[in-house]
């Protein structure tokens, strides 16, 4: 290893909580990032998050030392650069870092530094090939990657098999709707060379049944495959509409896969397209964006204003006017009656029919109206018990209820929300870094069944007029908002609360406000609804003693 000088730095003077992100001499365009979580210490490490590339100089540093992105919540231990929280999955590099002659060196490789991030260690040689010991994951979404990475990181050496009906490997399924990208070169996270490495074996089959009494699952294709652990991980199936002509007429699309991305982009073609959405959460609502530059976009919602179920009427109407501005039309409080068929194309959709007698011509019809837990597998199993919206509850570690050595992740997982507000109800959240951080819980336990599962802030993130940050959840509810700033103008912060405590946090364009809320509710050390209602900004809130 070598060492590289510091440009302009001359002690390692920085106060805690304090970071700096400093050029490295000697190496182009290099930077890393110095900072003190407090203990006196001072760490360099990666300048930039691992997930979106988000300035890390920019994000949020506690005493406890986790470095978080101010953009969508990854965590990385600010001594070791090692990953603490989804949806980051590599590290950032750490160097040890040397004071001498009136200068500050740091002491690494040079394409480290340059990179300024690392992948998981998952090399493994299977230590047996006994299946008492083997983990099958179904399903190949953003848990199984959380689940299967973390296992091997964590020294997990027994056989890995994944089973994923999807026909690729686990992707970013975020850009789907906010980017409709169908590369999948450009969607994978890891390339095959990667799992490999690791000795975890992808299957591309769909299981159609689950023997508990034998420990093994039953795919599509006839195969058997035996587990001694078994998690499952399959996501949400979008629902249709049970209504006149959505089950019939082509050019009526959902979204959940790559395949289905590129079926509406295809159909899209160049531009000049009358899209029709009906759903006005989150699905629809970024479909919306990313369509309505070079086409007519239209969105259909149930609710009042868009997002209201859970952003609430005064930021949802907001937000909705900041959309109108880019050309999207709205027709909120409307039921659809049904669709039509085109006068030229029978078989094409050609309109959809609201209620009131509205019609709304379409050339293509998306629909965002939710998703069921993926469990259609085990509706008829004997002995898994599914709850009334088709999901399984877990305990804190997601062991199935009444199941041994069996988990459930993700979309498909109901588990005791322990944040503010929680109290230990069953919830079940459709969010992606929620997912990921379910599959690294569940490797930790595998590894080691003794260890206390840490909670971890529910985050998620969309793409509107600008960029959405969200963090907790209102499983309990929440009975007064507090809002600081205009969604109109994109730019806010608003406080969910449930009496004098809040739940949940939505911003934009306030970065890291959404982060911090999130470490503070980690903490136990939010500050108050009432402190918030006397103007207090959260960024001025310290997390370093």
């Amino acid at each position: 290893m070598s060492e590289y000088k510091l440009k302009g730095v001359t002690s390692l003077s920085l106060q805690p909580g304090e970071k700096k992100e400093v050029e490295v001499e000697g190496l182009e365009g290099a930077k890393v990032l110095l900072l003190n979580s407090g203990g006196g210490q001072i760490h360099a490490v990666g300048p930039k998050c691992t997930h979106y590339g988000a300035p890390l100089v920019n994000g949020v540093l506690t005493k406890s030392g986790r470095l978080v992105c101010p953009w969508h919540g990854a965590c990385f231990n600010a001594k070791t650069g090692d990953v603490e929280d989804a949806p980051a999955l590599d590290a950032i590099t750490a160097f040890k870092v040397i004071e001498k002659d009136g200068a500050v060196y740091v002491r690494g490789e040079e394409a480290a530094i340059k990179s300024g991030r690392r992948k998981p260690n998952i090399r493994c040689r299977v230590s047996s090939t006994s299946d008492t010991d083997k983990v099958v994951v179904v399903g190949g979404g953003s848990g199984t990657i959380g689940a299967v990475e973390s296992l091997r990181a964590g020294g997990f050496s027994a056989p890995i098999t994944v089973i994923t009906k999807e026909g690729y490997l686990p992707i970013d399924r975020t850009k789907l709707s906010k980017a409709l990208l169908t590369d999948v070169n450009k969607a994978q996270w890891r390339d095959a060379e990667f799992f490999q490495s690791g000795s975890i074996d992808f299957v591309h089959d769909e299981v159609t049944d689950v023997d508990l009494g034998n420990k093994s699952v039953t795919t599509k294709s006839g195969t058997k495959h035996t587990y001694g652990k078994l998690i499952l991980a399959t996501g949400g199936t979008p629902r249709n509409l049970p209504l006149q002509g959505f089950k019939v007429l082509e050019n009526i699309f959902v979204l959940r896969t790559l395949h289905d991305a590129k079926k509406i982009v295809d159909a899209i073609g160049e531009k000049g397209k009358k899209i029709v959405i009906v759903g006005s959460s989150f699905i629809g609502m970024e479909i919306a964006n990313a369509t309505v530059a070079d086409n007519t976009v239209s969105v259909i919602g149930m609710e009042s204003a868009p997002l209201e179920r859970v952003l609430g009427k005064d930021v949802g109407a907001g937000l909705q006017k900041a959309l109108e501005a880019k050309g999207i039309k709205f027709y909120m409080s409307a039921g659809v009656d049904k669709a039509e068929p085109s006068a030229s194309n029978p078989s094409h959709v050609g309109s959809v029919l609201l209620k009131d007698g509205t019609q709304l011509e379409a050339d293509l019809v998306i629909l965002g109206v939710g998703v069921a837990p993926a469990t259609e597998f085990l509706k008829d199993n004997k002995v898994i018990r599914l709850e009334q919206d088709g999901s399984l509850k877990t305990d804190e570690n997601f062991l199935v209820t009444g199941l041994k050595n069996v988990y459930a992740i993700g979309d498909i997982a109901t588990y005791p929300y322990n944040g503010p507000g929680g109290q230990g109800n069953y919830t079940r959240i459709e969010h992606w870094d929620v997912a990921q951080n379910q599959g690294r819980a569940v490797a930790k336990h595998i590894i080691n069944p003794s260890v206390t599962p840490e909670y971890f802030t529910p985050v998620f993130w969309s793409a509107l007029t600008g960029q959405l940050r969200y963090c907790g959840n209102t499983v309990n509810g929440w009975d007064d908002l507090v809002l600081q700033g205009n969604p109109a103008e994109s730019k806010f912060v608003a406080y969910y609360c449930k009496g004098e405590v809040v739940v949940a946090v939505a911003s934009m364009g306030k970065d890291p406000a959404m982060t911090k809320s999130a470490e503070l509710m980690r903490e136990g050390a939010m500050p108050s609804k009432g402190q918030l209602q006397n103007g207090l900004d959260i960024l001025d809130v310290s997390l370093v003693a």
